[in-house]
């Protein structure tokens, strides 16, 4: 058990992040936890509403924002891959198999003795309509100087969604928690857990015929600085001016959303 102290502590340093970017979920829970225990009930009240509606709009822009990536052609996020290379497989659309995927993931929490928040639900059954309804609007792009600017488009605001909805404090991603899951029960760093997982996600949905190419790259490069970013802009701040969420981790420890 003594060996668990160390992981522990590496978790609380970092930042709240989702499916699949270490921002530690306890931390921003906790931090949200003792400011909201604080206030009063009315008060507790009138800042729920501008939670929830951070919460909603950031999962929403972020499946926009993977469908942009998708349109681009030019590589996906590292699930996303996996992602396409399954609806490819399968014939379903591309946001109900995410959502699928994602309920799998939340159902390994059971196991790893995970508990989900409104957050962690709302991810699993919004990212997966939104990216949906997207692709039925945004139309496909075939020259580079349109590729190239949705490509940035599609990670700017990927940065952009995942910084209002973990900024909101309603609980991680399935996948994120799937990671930090493993990290308590296995005692691994997150970056192993997260490293690991990521290049068997990027691999089996490289080889089911996902796209991976140069965005995948940037992806994985920027949007943990990204996030960091965002997280900071974003961040509830309480009336006592003190951030329920505070923004401290390094960008490289995320574990973003996924």
């Amino acid at each position: 058990m003594a060996s668990l102290s160390k992981p522990q502590s590496d978790m609380h340093q970092a930042t709240n992040t989702t499916g699949g970017h270490v921002l530690s979920a306890d931390a921003s829970e906790s931090s949200t936890s003792s400011t909201l225990s604080t206030s009063s009930p009315s008060s507790t009240r009138s800042r729920i509403v501008p939670r929830l509606i951070q919460l909603y709009a950031g999962l929403a822009l972020y499946g926009a924002s993977s469908a942009l990536l998708v349109r681009a052609g030019l590589g996906l996020e590292p699930w996303n891959v996996l992602h396409q290379g399954l609806a490819q497989l399968t014939g379903l659309s591309m946001g109900l198999t995410l959502t699928i995927v994602g309920a799998s993931a939340l159902l390994l929490w059971i196991p790893l003795r995970q508990r989900p928040g409104l957050g962690t639900v709302s991810n699993v059954l919004v990212i997966g309509f939104a990216m949906d309804t997207a692709l039925a609007v945004f139309p496909a792009a075939h020259s580079l100087v349109v590729r190239v600017p949705l490509l940035l488009a599609g990670i700017v605001l990927n940065g952009v969604a995942t910084g209002l909805y973990i900024a909101a404090a309603f609980g991680a991603g399935p996948r994120d928690g799937l990671m930090t899951g493993l990290h308590r029960r296995t005692g691994r760093s997150i970056r192993l857990i997260r490293t690991a997982v990521e290049i068997a996600v990027v691999a089996t949905g490289f080889a089911l015929g996902g796209t991976v190419g140069v965005g995948t790259v940037l992806y994985a490069l920027s949007i943990g600085p990204l996030a960091q970013l965002f997280l900071r802009v974003f961040a509830v701040v309480p009336a006592s001016g003190r951030s329920t969420v505070v923004a401290t981790g390094q960008p490289e420890r995320a574990i973003l959303p996924g």
